[in-house]
């Protein structure tokens, strides 16, 4: 899943970003509101993380600016303003939760699970597609109710991606999105790696490819 991190305090961004990047998440960190703007302008993002207190546009004009274009992406304020009114403004103004400074990390990762859910529509805590089920909590996978197997960041990341979309077809590149952050070097056959060992642990046919296209996991299996 790529994240958009917008904050401008560098020891808060840098741990936040490398505690995403721990969660099996891609994760961009801009560090004002202008250049927020411009990352959701040329990026799909599955998700953005948005301090309130940016430099330039802050998160408030940000968070507006998002919203008056339809962009429907889900977003979490995070910020020390602890006031009733910054919370009702944000949440009023299209927030989808607010986290408020210090916060712990394993909440702000089950706060973005749980906005997740409810963006997808759905209230189960796991994706799946009737064949193979996938656990964001713990990074495990099942095929058809059988024994769990755990998934290295990156391989959690490509199922992750599929399921979220089951039964479309993904290109190298929009996997390579989902997996790799700015700066991020994309191995060579990344994904032809990671596919293959997604189907030692969970059979040959829960991933199908797609020959000249990509790949897909099907749909209501």
């Amino acid at each position: 899943m790529r994240i958009l991190l917008a904050e401008d305090d560098p020891m808060i961004g840098a741990a936040i970003q490398d505690a995403l990047r721990d969660a099996s998440h891609a994760a961009d960190w801009v560090k004002d509101g202008q250049a927020a703007l411009v990352a959701l302008g040329s990026q799909h993002y599955d998700l953005v993380l948005l301090d309130l207190g940016l430099p330039g546009r802050d998160g408030q004009e940000v968070l507006a600016s998002i919203r008056s274009r339809g962009n429907p992406v889900p977003l979490l304020v995070i910020t020390a303003r602890d006031g009733l009114d910054d919370r009702l403004r944000g949440l009023d103004g299209g927030a989808d939760d607010y986290v408020l400074k210090p916060f712990e990390m394993a909440e702000l990762l089950a706060r973005m699970r749980a906005v997740l859910r409810r963006k997808s529509g759905s209230a189960a805590p796991v994706l799946g597609n009737g064949e193979v089920v996938l656990d964001p909590a713990t990074k495990e996978a099942s095929v058809h109710g059988g024994p769990p197997a755990r998934l290295s960041n990156r391989e959690f990341s490509l199922l992750q991606a599929l399921l979220q979309r089951p039964g479309a077809i993904l290109s190298r590149t929009e996997l390579e999105d989902r997996i790799y952050g700015w700066g991020e070097e994309v191995e060579s056959n990344a994904v032809e790696y990671l596919i293959h060992a997604l189907r030692r642990k969970l059979g040959n046919e829960v991933i199908k490819n797609v020959r000249g296209v990509g790949w897909m996991v099907s749909k209501n299996a």
